[in-house]
Protein backbone atom coordinates (compact mmCIF):
# COMPACT_ATOMS: atom_id res chain seq x y z
CA UNK A 1 0.00 0.00 0.00
CA UNK A 2 1.09 3.55 -0.68
CA UNK A 3 0.07 4.71 2.81
CA UNK A 4 2.22 2.48 5.00
CA UNK A 5 3.31 3.84 8.36
CA UNK A 6 6.91 3.55 7.24
CA UNK A 7 6.54 6.38 4.69
CA UNK A 8 4.13 8.64 6.56
CA UNK A 9 6.98 11.03 7.36
CA UNK A 10 7.17 11.88 3.64
CA UNK A 11 3.79 13.63 3.81
CA UNK A 12 3.65 17.40 4.23
CA UNK A 13 0.54 18.77 5.92
CA UNK A 14 1.87 22.30 6.06
CA UNK A 15 1.41 22.46 9.82
CA UNK A 16 1.86 26.01 11.04
CA UNK A 17 1.07 27.55 7.63
CA UNK A 18 -2.50 28.91 7.45
CA UNK A 19 -4.49 27.99 4.35
CA UNK A 20 -4.88 31.01 2.13
CA UNK A 21 -6.33 31.89 -1.26
CA UNK A 22 -4.50 34.64 -3.17
CA UNK A 23 -6.41 37.86 -3.66
CA UNK A 24 -7.71 38.38 -7.17
CA UNK A 25 -5.85 40.89 -9.35
CA UNK A 26 -9.21 41.76 -10.91
CA UNK A 27 -10.73 44.86 -9.36
CA UNK A 28 -13.87 44.32 -7.31
CA UNK A 29 -14.03 40.55 -7.84
CA UNK A 30 -12.94 39.12 -4.49
CA UNK A 31 -16.49 38.62 -3.23
CA UNK A 32 -17.91 37.10 -6.41
CA UNK A 33 -18.83 33.43 -6.76
CA UNK A 34 -16.10 31.01 -7.81
CA UNK A 35 -17.50 30.42 -11.30
CA UNK A 36 -17.71 34.11 -12.04
CA UNK A 37 -14.20 34.74 -10.78
CA UNK A 38 -12.96 31.82 -12.84
CA UNK A 39 -14.54 33.26 -15.98
CA UNK A 40 -13.11 36.71 -15.29
CA UNK A 41 -9.73 35.04 -14.85
CA UNK A 42 -9.94 33.90 -18.46
CA UNK A 43 -10.45 37.47 -19.66
CA UNK A 44 -7.86 39.16 -17.43
CA UNK A 45 -4.32 37.85 -17.14
CA UNK A 46 -2.25 37.55 -13.94
CA UNK A 47 -1.40 41.25 -14.17
CA UNK A 48 -5.10 42.09 -14.01
CA UNK A 49 -5.10 43.36 -17.60
CA UNK A 50 -6.58 42.21 -20.89
CA UNK A 51 -6.20 42.69 -24.62
CA UNK A 52 -9.68 42.12 -26.00
CA UNK A 53 -10.28 42.01 -29.76
CA UNK A 54 -13.68 43.41 -30.70
CA UNK A 55 -15.29 42.30 -33.95
CA UNK A 56 -18.98 42.40 -33.07
CA UNK A 57 -19.62 45.45 -35.28
CA UNK A 58 -21.66 43.47 -37.79
CA UNK A 59 -24.59 43.08 -35.38
CA UNK A 60 -25.71 46.58 -36.34
CA UNK A 61 -23.30 47.72 -39.11
CA UNK A 62 -23.20 44.68 -41.37
CA UNK A 63 -19.90 43.78 -43.12
CA UNK A 64 -17.71 46.59 -41.79
CA UNK A 65 -14.44 47.22 -43.64
CA UNK A 66 -11.95 44.68 -42.35
CA UNK A 67 -14.72 42.32 -41.23
CA UNK A 68 -15.94 41.21 -44.64
CA UNK A 69 -14.35 37.79 -44.05
CA UNK A 70 -13.74 37.23 -40.36
CA UNK A 71 -12.26 33.80 -41.00
CA UNK A 72 -9.56 35.38 -43.16
CA UNK A 73 -9.01 38.75 -41.48
CA UNK A 74 -9.73 38.29 -37.77
CA UNK A 75 -9.34 34.65 -36.71
CA UNK A 76 -5.57 34.78 -37.46
CA UNK A 77 -5.27 37.54 -34.80
CA UNK A 78 -6.62 35.33 -32.01
CA UNK A 79 -3.25 34.00 -30.76
CA UNK A 80 -2.33 37.51 -29.55
CA UNK A 81 -5.68 38.35 -27.93
CA UNK A 82 -6.67 37.43 -24.39
CA UNK A 83 -10.36 37.66 -25.21
CA UNK A 84 -12.54 37.78 -28.32
CA UNK A 85 -15.70 39.89 -28.40
CA UNK A 86 -18.28 38.86 -30.99
CA UNK A 87 -21.83 37.63 -31.55
CA UNK A 88 -23.05 34.08 -31.11
CA UNK A 89 -23.59 33.81 -34.85
CA UNK A 90 -19.92 34.55 -35.53
CA UNK A 91 -18.62 32.34 -32.72
CA UNK A 92 -20.66 29.39 -33.96
CA UNK A 93 -19.88 29.78 -37.66
CA UNK A 94 -16.36 31.20 -37.88
CA UNK A 95 -14.32 31.02 -34.66
CA UNK A 96 -12.67 27.59 -34.17
CA UNK A 97 -14.12 25.81 -31.15
CA UNK A 98 -10.63 24.81 -30.03
CA UNK A 99 -9.68 28.49 -29.62
CA UNK A 100 -8.26 29.01 -26.10
CA UNK A 101 -9.37 32.65 -25.94
CA UNK A 102 -11.93 33.90 -23.46
CA UNK A 103 -15.18 34.59 -25.32
CA UNK A 104 -17.15 37.77 -24.61
CA UNK A 105 -20.57 37.36 -26.17
CA UNK A 106 -22.60 40.27 -27.51
CA UNK A 107 -26.00 39.86 -25.86
CA UNK A 108 -27.94 42.98 -26.88
CA UNK A 109 -29.17 44.18 -30.23
CA UNK A 110 -32.13 45.18 -32.34
CA UNK A 111 -31.82 48.33 -34.43
CA UNK A 112 -29.40 48.69 -37.33
CA UNK A 113 -27.49 51.83 -38.26
CA UNK A 114 -30.63 52.80 -40.22
CA UNK A 115 -32.61 53.24 -36.97
CA UNK A 116 -32.26 54.70 -33.45
CA UNK A 117 -29.42 52.63 -32.00
CA UNK A 118 -30.40 53.12 -28.37
CA UNK A 119 -33.62 51.15 -28.87
CA UNK A 120 -31.92 47.81 -28.12
CA UNK A 121 -33.26 44.74 -26.34
CA UNK A 122 -31.71 41.67 -24.77
CA UNK A 123 -30.99 39.56 -27.85
CA UNK A 124 -30.30 36.13 -26.34
CA UNK A 125 -30.93 33.94 -23.33
CA UNK A 126 -28.17 33.54 -20.75
CA UNK A 127 -28.41 29.76 -21.15
CA UNK A 128 -26.97 30.11 -24.64
CA UNK A 129 -23.97 31.95 -23.21
CA UNK A 130 -23.41 28.93 -20.97
CA UNK A 131 -23.71 26.57 -23.96
CA UNK A 132 -21.14 28.60 -25.87
CA UNK A 133 -18.90 28.64 -22.78
CA UNK A 134 -18.74 32.43 -22.78
CA UNK A 135 -16.52 34.09 -20.20
CA UNK A 136 -18.89 37.08 -20.16
CA UNK A 137 -21.79 38.68 -21.99
CA UNK A 138 -21.74 42.28 -23.23
CA UNK A 139 -24.62 44.75 -23.38
CA UNK A 140 -24.81 48.35 -24.61
CA UNK A 141 -25.96 50.94 -22.07
CA UNK A 142 -27.11 54.26 -23.56
CA UNK A 143 -26.88 56.72 -20.68
CA UNK A 144 -28.41 60.04 -21.73
CA UNK A 145 -29.96 58.67 -24.93
CA UNK A 146 -33.61 58.37 -25.90
CA UNK A 147 -33.96 54.79 -24.68
CA UNK A 148 -31.70 55.06 -21.63
CA UNK A 149 -34.08 53.30 -19.22
CA UNK A 150 -34.70 50.40 -21.60
CA UNK A 151 -30.96 49.86 -22.11
CA UNK A 152 -30.33 49.96 -18.35
CA UNK A 153 -33.11 47.41 -17.91
CA UNK A 154 -31.50 45.22 -20.58
CA UNK A 155 -28.31 45.23 -18.52
CA UNK A 156 -29.96 44.52 -15.17
CA UNK A 157 -31.89 41.62 -16.69
CA UNK A 158 -28.61 40.12 -17.86
CA UNK A 159 -26.91 40.81 -14.53
CA UNK A 160 -29.64 38.88 -12.71
CA UNK A 161 -29.49 36.03 -15.22
CA UNK A 162 -25.68 36.00 -15.09
CA UNK A 163 -25.58 35.83 -11.30
CA UNK A 164 -27.74 32.71 -11.46
CA UNK A 165 -25.26 30.84 -13.66
CA UNK A 166 -21.93 32.51 -12.89
CA UNK A 167 -21.57 34.56 -16.09
CA UNK A 168 -20.21 38.13 -15.72
CA UNK A 169 -21.70 41.09 -17.59
CA UNK A 170 -19.68 43.71 -19.46
CA UNK A 171 -21.62 46.97 -19.53
CA UNK A 172 -20.61 48.95 -22.61
CA UNK A 173 -20.89 52.73 -22.51
CA UNK A 174 -22.59 53.73 -25.76
CA UNK A 175 -21.93 57.33 -26.73
CA UNK A 176 -24.19 58.82 -29.38
CA UNK A 177 -23.43 61.69 -31.69
CA UNK A 178 -25.00 64.23 -29.33
CA UNK A 179 -23.10 63.18 -26.18
CA UNK A 180 -19.70 64.54 -25.16
CA UNK A 181 -17.01 62.01 -24.29
CA UNK A 182 -15.63 63.90 -21.30
CA UNK A 183 -14.78 62.74 -17.78
CA UNK A 184 -18.03 64.06 -16.35
CA UNK A 185 -20.18 62.01 -18.73
CA UNK A 186 -17.98 58.91 -18.74
CA UNK A 187 -17.74 59.00 -14.96
CA UNK A 188 -21.54 59.17 -14.73
CA UNK A 189 -22.09 56.33 -17.20
CA UNK A 190 -19.44 53.96 -15.84
CA UNK A 191 -20.54 54.45 -12.25
CA UNK A 192 -24.21 53.80 -13.09
CA UNK A 193 -23.27 50.63 -14.96
CA UNK A 194 -21.16 49.33 -12.07
CA UNK A 195 -23.66 50.37 -9.38
CA UNK A 196 -26.39 48.37 -11.12
CA UNK A 197 -24.31 45.22 -11.09
CA UNK A 198 -22.08 44.86 -14.15
CA UNK A 199 -18.81 43.14 -13.26
CA UNK A 200 -16.82 44.95 -16.01
CA UNK A 201 -17.31 48.29 -17.78
CA UNK A 202 -16.12 49.15 -21.27
CA UNK A 203 -15.87 52.86 -22.04
CA UNK A 204 -14.01 55.42 -24.11
CA UNK A 205 -10.85 57.30 -23.20
CA UNK A 206 -10.87 61.04 -22.55
CA UNK A 207 -7.80 63.26 -22.51
CA UNK A 208 -8.63 65.00 -19.23
CA UNK A 209 -9.78 63.31 -16.03
CA UNK A 210 -9.74 59.70 -17.20
CA UNK A 211 -7.94 58.65 -14.02
CA UNK A 212 -10.94 59.98 -12.09
CA UNK A 213 -13.28 57.86 -14.22
CA UNK A 214 -11.35 54.67 -13.45
CA UNK A 215 -10.82 55.54 -9.78
CA UNK A 216 -14.55 56.10 -9.20
CA UNK A 217 -15.55 52.83 -10.88
CA UNK A 218 -15.46 49.86 -8.46
CA UNK A 219 -15.00 47.26 -11.24
CA UNK A 220 -12.45 46.97 -14.08
CA UNK A 221 -12.69 49.58 -16.81
CA UNK A 222 -11.66 48.46 -20.30
CA UNK A 223 -10.88 51.15 -22.86
CA UNK A 224 -12.86 51.02 -26.11
CA UNK A 225 -10.76 51.60 -29.20
CA UNK A 226 -13.30 53.61 -31.18
CA UNK A 227 -12.58 54.92 -34.66
CA UNK A 228 -9.34 54.16 -36.46
CA UNK A 229 -6.46 56.50 -35.51
CA UNK A 230 -2.88 56.77 -36.77
CA UNK A 231 -0.71 54.01 -35.29
CA UNK A 232 1.15 56.15 -32.76
CA UNK A 233 -2.03 57.91 -31.65
CA UNK A 234 -3.84 54.62 -31.08
CA UNK A 235 -0.94 53.20 -29.10
CA UNK A 236 -0.61 56.41 -27.10
CA UNK A 237 -4.30 56.27 -26.22
CA UNK A 238 -3.92 52.66 -25.07
CA UNK A 239 -0.84 53.51 -23.02
CA UNK A 240 -2.49 56.51 -21.37
CA UNK A 241 -5.62 54.52 -20.57
CA UNK A 242 -3.84 51.70 -18.74
CA UNK A 243 -1.44 54.18 -17.14
CA UNK A 244 -4.47 56.02 -15.75
CA UNK A 245 -6.18 52.96 -14.32
CA UNK A 246 -7.81 51.02 -17.15
CA UNK A 247 -7.56 47.23 -16.86
CA UNK A 248 -6.87 46.81 -20.54
CA UNK A 249 -8.27 47.63 -23.95
CA UNK A 250 -10.95 46.33 -26.29
CA UNK A 251 -9.85 47.37 -29.75
CA UNK A 252 -11.32 46.56 -33.12
CA UNK A 253 -10.92 48.99 -36.01
CA UNK A 254 -7.56 50.19 -34.68
CA UNK A 255 -6.33 46.63 -35.20
CA UNK A 256 -8.22 44.86 -37.99
CA UNK A 257 -8.27 47.89 -40.35
CA UNK A 258 -4.45 48.15 -40.42
CA UNK A 259 -2.29 47.08 -43.33
CA UNK A 260 -0.77 44.57 -40.91
CA UNK A 261 -3.30 43.70 -38.17
CA UNK A 262 -1.10 40.93 -36.71
CA UNK A 263 1.73 43.40 -36.16
CA UNK A 264 -0.67 45.91 -34.60
CA UNK A 265 -2.21 43.54 -32.07
CA UNK A 266 1.30 42.56 -30.97
CA UNK A 267 2.15 46.24 -30.56
CA UNK A 268 -1.00 46.78 -28.49
CA UNK A 269 -0.15 43.75 -26.39
CA UNK A 270 3.32 45.16 -25.71
CA UNK A 271 1.71 48.31 -24.28
CA UNK A 272 -0.89 46.54 -22.14
CA UNK A 273 1.14 43.64 -20.76
CA UNK A 274 4.79 44.60 -21.26
CA UNK A 275 4.53 48.30 -20.30
CA UNK A 276 6.04 49.44 -23.59
CA UNK A 277 5.99 53.17 -24.21
CA UNK A 278 3.94 54.36 -27.22
CA UNK A 279 6.95 55.02 -29.45
CA UNK A 280 8.49 51.66 -28.54
CA UNK A 281 5.25 49.95 -29.51
CA UNK A 282 5.03 51.96 -32.74
CA UNK A 283 8.60 50.93 -33.58
CA UNK A 284 7.61 47.31 -32.94
CA UNK A 285 4.68 47.68 -35.33
CA UNK A 286 6.95 49.14 -38.00
CA UNK A 287 9.49 46.35 -37.50
CA UNK A 288 6.94 43.52 -37.59
CA UNK A 289 5.02 45.01 -40.52
CA UNK A 290 8.04 45.73 -42.68
CA UNK A 291 7.74 49.48 -42.32
CA UNK A 292 3.97 50.04 -42.52
CA UNK A 293 2.90 53.41 -41.12
CA UNK A 294 -0.90 53.32 -41.48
Amino acid sequence: MADLDSIVEAKDYGVGRPQTVPASPIKGSDQLDFGMRHRLGRIFQHDGRTVMLAFDHGYFQGPTRGLERIDLNVVPLAPWADALMATRGIFRTVVPAESPNALVLRASGGPSILKELSDERVAMDISDAVRIDAAAVAVQVFIGSEHETQSVHNMTQLVDAGLAVGVPVVGVTAVGRDLVRDARYLGLATRIIAELGAQVVKTYYCDEGFEQVTAACPVPVIMAGGKKLPVLEALTMAFNAVDQGASGVDMGRNIFQRKDPIAMIQAVRSVVHDHAKPQEAADLYAELSGGATD
